[in-house]
């Protein structure tokens, strides 16, 4: 475990920079979770980056024959605007979302949600995320075999109209009509995209 998360830990700060801040979680039955956070001043955003999911493969954990090496690992990347909002709050639910694998048995992948039940941090219309590809930030980590790569898969606030609207139309639909508005991903702020035509 500890081999994979130094593993992580380099491609994170080899593609992102050294965090400048760290924080840990700690769940009961579960491990330690930690976020890092990175600064990009040049691009006047903030990145917040997990590190403790991809631990473990994601299973079902009532499945007595899940295999410990084998099935997908993952790590989420959250991306905003710095000085709009008091983003750093979001250190808890972003560890929240990364410990469902192992609390709850979720398979987190591209186009799924997730649900702090809670706002991402003080006064976000958020509350919720989707899960996009992976690939465009840090490129997937290669594992020794039969481990699965680790992929590192941005998550998109969403706010409950939107997660509502997502899940009779679909994680497609939303994104289409994200860019179709031209919609400010990264806005701490933002109000929800339009979505009836």
């Amino acid at each position: 475990m500890a081999d994979v998360l130094t593993q992580v830990e380099d491609r994170l700060t080899g593609t992102l920079g050294e965090p400048d801040a760290r924080a840990s979680v700690t769940f009961l039955g579960t491990e330690r979770i930690e976020v890092l956070r990175f600064v990009d001043a040049s691009a006047g955003t903030v990145r917040y980056a997990t590190l403790g999911m991809a631990a473990a493969p994601m299973t079902d954990p009532a499945d007595p024959f899940a295999d410990p090496e084998r099935g997908p690992r993952a790590e989420l990347l959250l991306t905003v605007r710095a000085g709009i909002a008091d983003t750093d709050k979001v250190l808890r639910p972003l560890a929240v979302l990364a410990a469902s694998p192992q609390v709850e048995g979720v398979v987190v992948a591209p186009g799924s949600s997730l649900d702090t039940g809670e706002p991402l941090w003080p006064g976000a219309p958020f509350g919720a995320v989707l899960v996009a590809e992976p690939g465009g930030l840090v490129p997937d980590l290669e594992l020794e075999a039969p481990r699965e790569p680790v992929r590192f898969l941005p998550v998109l606030p969403m706010t409950d109209n939107e997660a509502a609207w997502k899940r009779v139309h679909g994680a497609d639909a939303l994104q289409e009509r994200w860019l179709r508005f031209g919609t400010d991903l990264r806005d701490p702020a933002r109000r929800s995209v339009r979505l009836a035509d």
